[in-house]
């Protein structure tokens, strides 16, 4: 019965937001609470959402330190040469933009977290983007199709917690997934390359045409940069992400640090300190408010026990015939299972007990293993993914028409991915 329930629930959450009849917050709150209260749970229904705001805490503080800190490298012109290299570079060219986009995201989901990827390549493309009257929706869908193929690296989310769940080697199974990973980013650069042209010929782009000059780089220039410490910036954003690949501390705890050093850094008087906050303090909120909202949606959808029993109805529906074919099932299931839940969910709750399954027809795990992360094209744009929040509030959009606007993308992605996983024998 819960498994149903649990359907349904995400069914609603998902029409209700996508149709713009709730925002992505209240939807968040009120569909599971509905749900927890008519399925019986009331009184347990409190404490549900608070175990689910507790578990999603960590995140939420260090993406409002994050954002915070990022801010203000932006606000003090870090990322103001780079965005006048790729002016320099790509002019006035929107095909350019979109493919330079593409790149700049790829490099710098190297370092496995998409939270920061987005902060990074939204605040150094975006002005770009505004400037061209290019739409920012391709931007997030760039940072989307990149960024979920570089993640498959060992220290990205999917494959380190997918090992961990199924007691594997992280590197064993990430060296399958090299060539799918390659193929993620072809499709990922043939989409910037489409989407561009598209975008040339809604602007009405052509090389000779004057009313497109150039963009003035001096423009870029804002009265509170300090390009006098742009150095002292990059060193110390540099130490952040040294910080963070030795894990010299908690994420939160090495951010909410970072942040307090760079805003006396570079902006020492506290006047110019509050300014600094305040002018970003909408973002941040909008941000940590979803978070902890999704905090709700989590918690029930664990306390009840609907995440159990909608992947035992999976397990259950999954004839005896299907069985050698338990690894392209796996790939296929893991769209709308990593849509619908935390990875957290679906790799240590779901693939375990897939794996199990497959077992008793001779697949072998690491198969069960890559095909579980083909699906994170599509994960990323689940409401329970903090990094879609950021994006859609650094984007000023709502969550639905990222949703609407980027989806077809990630599913073709998925596709691909599956694609070559099986061509090439990456999983039986």
């Amino acid at each position: 019965m819960m498994a149903w329930v649990g359907f349904g629930m995400v069914a609603t959450f998902i029409y209700l937001i996508m149709s713009k009849r709730l925002s992505a917050i209240v939807a968040l709150i009120l569909v599971p609470v509905i749900f927890a209260v008519a399925s019986g749970f009331g009184s347990e229904t409190g404490d549900m959402v608070l175990a689910g705001v507790r578990q999603l805490a960590p995140t939420a503080m260090m993406l409002m330190f994050a954002l915070l800190f990022f801010a203000v490298m932006y606000d003090a012109g870090l990322f103001e040469p780079v965005t006048r290299r790729i002016v320099h570079a790509v002019g006035n060219d929107p095909l350019k933009v979109a493919v330079g986009s593409a790149l700049l995201s790829a490099l710098i989901s190297l370092d496995g977290d998409g939270s920061t990827t987005v902060l990074v390549v939204v605040t150094a493309m975006l002005p770009v983007y505004l400037r061209l009257g290019m739409n920012p929706l391709i931007l997030a869908t760039l940072i989307l199709l990149t960024n979920t193929s570089i993640n498959l690296v060992p220290w990205g989310g999917p494959t380190a917690r997918v090992a961990s769940a199924l007691h594997l080697d992280a590197m064993d199974v990430f060296i399958g997934l090299v060539p799918v990973l390659l193929g993620g980013l072809v499709f990922a650069f043939a989409t910037a390359f489409w989407l561009g042209l598209k975008e040339r010929k809604r602007l009405g782009w052509t090389p000779s045409n004057t009313a497109n000059a150039r963009i003035d780089v001096a423009t870029l220039s804002k009265p509170h940069h300090r390009p006098r410490l742009i150095w002292v910036n990059l060193a110390l954003t540099l130490g952040l992400v040294v910080a963070m690949g030795a894990q010299l501390g908690p994420l939160p705890v090495l951010m909410m640090v970072f942040f307090a050093l760079a805003l006396v850094i570079n902006y020492p008087q506290l006047a110019e300190q509050k300014k600094r906050i305040a002018a970003h303090a909408d973002n941040v909120l909008s941000v940590i408010s979803l978070i902890f909202a999704a905090g709700a949606f989590t918690g029930i959808l664990t306390g009840t026990g609907m995440v159990d029993a909608m992947s035992a109805k999976f397990i259950a529906v999954i004839p005896d015939s299907a069985g050698p074919y338990m690894a392209t099932i796996t790939a296929f299931a893991s769209l709308p299972f990593t849509f619908a839940m935390s990875n957290d969910a679906f790799f240590f709750g779901i693939v375990p007990i897939l794996a199990k399954s497959a077992a008793l027809y001779g697949v072998d795990p690491l198969h069960i293993a890559r095909a579980s992360v083909l699906g994170q094209p599509v994960h990323a744009l689940s409401p329970l993914v903090a990094a879609g929040y950021l994006m859609s509030g650094l984007l000023n959009r709502e969550v639905g028409d990222l949703q609407r606007f980027c989806l077809k993308w990630a599913v073709a992605s998925s596709l691909v991915l599956i694609l070559v996983a099986i061509t090439l024998g990456v999983i039986s």
